[in-house]
């Protein structure tokens, strides 16, 4: 079978399609045959190699795939050979995997996937999975009126964009270009603006008569991040669930004691947080998956490529040209 290796880290040509044989399931597991793979972020820090939960080398990246059951270990009973699954290796033992024609994995893993949802929108649950945790746990409990979703065409803010609008939360966006902008809007956020981080506090005091955001997302760092907390409302929470352009740029807890009539606070977060919770996180997916077979929310739209082409997809993906999901096609 076709699998996707890296054995020396580096840029998309360090993503090697080579021959393995058919894996064979033991007793506790099953064998999942790839119909969709999903491309994202965490594979591409498996391919660098700088993934803090780095599967070891030669690693193979993907953290999605939606399938269908092939071939069955002797001791697992509540699945069926041809179930529609969907896998995702946040329920494996290591991150990584899926980048591959057929997996095995242990047989409590895979999620039963329901005919309403497509193969290629079930790869797009983990982003849904992980919104939820999100936009439910940040908040202390406080009632949440409004957020903000920086960089809102991409694939976590979909995802919250979406969740938002079906908790009847108020969306505010920025995007970096006007197809980005209108796909946003068109996603349900409230209002979009430009990124640019400077201006970002004025804009958004704007858009809530001067109350600000309960919640403000911020994924990129750097000046974003100090943007973030001086847009947000009295005891309202800026959230750092990655920081592609590094730490924030400047004294946190300064910023912090200068809004000190406003008590805000920030947390930093991670799906990893749930990684020892099964319960808590496998509810999270299931919950996003309801939510998708309801017709509540709805996957973003694709972008096909072939699993042989997988450098082009990550080109695509470093490069940030895609609005939607990267879809890998075995």
């Amino acid at each position: 079978m076709k699998v996707v290796q890296v054995r020396i880290p580096g840029g998309p040509d360090a993503l090697e399609l080579t021959e393995r044989p058919t894996p064979q399931p033991g007793p506790l597991e099953v064998r999942v045959r790839a119909q969709a793979i999903g491309v994202g972020g965490p594979d591409v820090l498996i391919r660098k190699g700088t993934y803090k939960w780095m599967p070891p080398l030669p690693a193979v990246p993907g953290n999605e795939m939606a399938g269908v059951v092939e071939a069955m270990g002797s001791a697992v009973t509540h699945l069926a050979v041809g179930q529609r699954v969907l896998v995702s290796s946040r329920e494996l033992p290591e991150r990584g995997g899926c980048y591959a024609e057929s997996i095995c994995v242990p047989g409590d893993a895979p999620f039963a996937l329901p005919d309403r949802i497509s193969f290629d929108d079930a790869v797009s649950l983990g982003n849904f999975q992980l919104a939820q945790a999100l936009l439910l746990g940040c908040n202390g409990g406080l009632p949440v009126k409004s957020i903000l979703v920086p960089g809102a065409a991409g694939g976590v803010a979909t995802a919250l964009v979406q969740l938002a609008r079906h908790h009847g939360i108020h969306v505010i966006g920025t995007a970096s270009s006007a197809e980005k902008r209108a796909y946003a809007l068109a996603n349900g956020a409230n209002a979009v603006t430009e990124s640019d981080a400077a201006s970002l506090p004025d804009k958004v005091k704007k858009l809530t008569d001067g109350r600000g955001v309960d919640l403000a997302f911020d994924h990129v760092g750097g000046a974003l991040f100090i943007a973030c907390i001086r847009c947000l409302a009295p005891l309202g929470t800026a959230i750092s669930y990655n920081i592609v352009s590094g730490p924030p740029a400047g004294d946190v807890f300064m910023e912090l004691r200068a809004l000190l009539g406003r008590s805000l606070a920030v947390r930093t977060f991670s799906i990893h947080t749930f990684d020892q919770d099964r319960a808590q996180r496998r509810g999270l997916m299931q919950s996003a998956m309801d939510l998708m077979a309801a017709g509540h929310i709805h996957a973003p739209r694709t972008t096909i490529i072939p699993l042989a082409e997988v450098r082009r997809a990550h080109d695509l993906l470093d490069a940030g040209q895609t609005v939607g999901k990267l879809v890998l096609r075995p």
